[in-house]
């Protein structure tokens, strides 16, 4: 039985950012406990002092204590913590600058770009104006899909044969606005290792817990 000390603590919510650090724990077979089923009621109020002052998912305590935020931080923690997993290429592995890159790339470029998203108005000061944010935000991150899709060469997986925290990272984002069957649309290349990681057997419990591919899920 593990205790709690050695558990770790995820702060997240069904289909948000928390679930690639979910699939993430689950691959590298390490404990862990989640915390919070809605991202506003559950997790952003009542834990932002705690946790995480911007109220944002997914946040992870570490067996020790440690707080970590920030998405891409916590999956590139967790995948050179646990080489064994072979979620990342190691630091001497030729491969290493395009894992970053394209990490910092999501993280910035795309995931960013939710926390606008999910309540317009933080930006604007006219209803109105709400649709065409939105609209604006699903074609920003079409584009930067292409981008990456044009610059990237994937195996069977993003950077190789083996799926990583970058394959759980893009397989979790695309599924948002403006849904995957845009992102097939602009990203062909990467459309067969994200399929590959959807349908994973060790991912199957995380997906139909945590983000289910319910009808019409691909948009």
């Amino acid at each position: 039985m593990v205790s709690e000390s050695d558990c770790f603590i995820v702060y997240g919510s069904p289909g948000s950012g928390s679930v690639p650090v979910e699939a993430a724990l689950t691959l590298i077979g390490l404990p862990y406990r989640v915390i919070g089923e809605d991202v506003v009621r559950d997790v952003a109020r009542p834990m932002a002092p705690d946790v995480n002052p911007l109220g944002q998912v997914p946040a992870m305590v570490l067996p020790s204590g440690e707080i970590m935020t920030e998405s891409a931080a916590i999956l590139i923690y967790l995948a050179d913590q646990y080489p064994h997993a072979r979620l990342a290429p190691p630091p001497d592995d030729s491969r290493r600058p395009a894992f970053l890159r394209w990490m910092a790339y999501v993280s910035a470029a795309i995931y960013g770009l939710a926390w606008v998203r999910c309540d317009p108005m933080r930006l604007v000061s006219d209803q109105g104006q709400a649709a065409i944010i939105l609209d604006r935000i699903a074609e920003r991150r079409a584009e930067c899909w292409r981008l990456m899709d044009q610059q990237i060469e994937p195996g069977r997986f993003l950077l190789g044969d083996d799926l990583g925290v970058l394959d759980l990272y893009v397989a979790t984002i695309s599924r948002w606005s403006p849904r995957r069957k845009r992102f097939y649309r602009e990203a062909p290349k990467m459309a067969a290792a994200v399929r590959r990681t959807d349908d994973d057997p060790r991912l199957l419990e995380t997906w139909r817990d945590r983000f289910p591919f319910s009808e019409g899920w691909e948009g």
